[in-house]
């Protein structure tokens, strides 16, 4: 697979559009990315479509997940059939949350979310729902940012004292509150905040030591 920034996140049956605006189908509720699947022009309605014949946007996207004009040259991708065991993911995902790519890490949560068992799943649908708050937070929309982070941030609280694969549920969540607390008051960081998918420490503001 490709270790590089990935592709738009996979909202199940929804058109891509801005995270506040996608269906409540995929991990991240009504505030999701749409990701494309095999997209392909529809002559008749001038639209893309994947093999399904549901509606895609088959545009490249920026390193925030923003589409961009058709032929541009967008991000690297990810592969369709991105599979990878839980600790990978999680390691995955918070490399990409470092590098400032809040948008490709979700569609590495989101990947993670549908593999997970039952028990498992809403873990991983908020951690994928933080890391689309992240992304509003880059983009500069702070209501949407606090929404999903504290969204995100509940579903997780559910796990504290037994998360799996060494995550600090309670601590996470905690994270996502504060974080969402900050942007309500101040708006959107200037640059990238330092999140820890597993806890271990709050996020560190741009500037601070340790931050991006």
């Amino acid at each position: 697979m490709s270790a590089g920034p990935g592709r738009s996140p996979d909202v199940e049956a929804s058109p891509a559009r801005d995270p506040s605006q996608a269906g409540d189908s995929s991990p991240a509720g009504d505030s999701s990315p749409a990701r494309d699947e095999a997209p392909a022009r529809d002559p008749g309605q001038g639209r893309d479509r994947d093999r399904a014949g549901r509606a895609r946007n088959a545009r490249p996207r920026d390193a925030l997940g923003r589409p961009l004009a058709r032929g541009a040259q967008g991000e690297p991708v990810m592969p369709d059939d991105l599979a990878l065991a839980p600790a990978e993911a999680l390691a995955l995902a918070q490399g990409l949350l470092d590098q400032g790519r809040a948008f490709h890490a979700h569609e590495v949560l989101e990947a993670a979310w549908k593999a997970a068992p039952a028990p498992e799943r809403e873990l991983w649908r908020g951690l994928a729902q933080i890391a689309v708050g992240l992304t509003h937070a880059q983009r500069g929309n702070a209501t949407g940012a606090a929404a999903l982070l504290r969204r995100g941030g509940l579903r997780v609280a559910g796990y504290a004292g037994h998360a799996p694969y060494g995550i600090d549920a309670a601590q996470v969540a905690s994270q996502a509150v504060s974080l969402a607390d900050q942007i309500s008051v101040a708006g959107p960081p200037a640059g990238n905040v330092t999140f820890r998918l597993a806890g271990q420490g709050p996020p560190r503001p741009p500037g601070s030591p340790g931050g991006c």
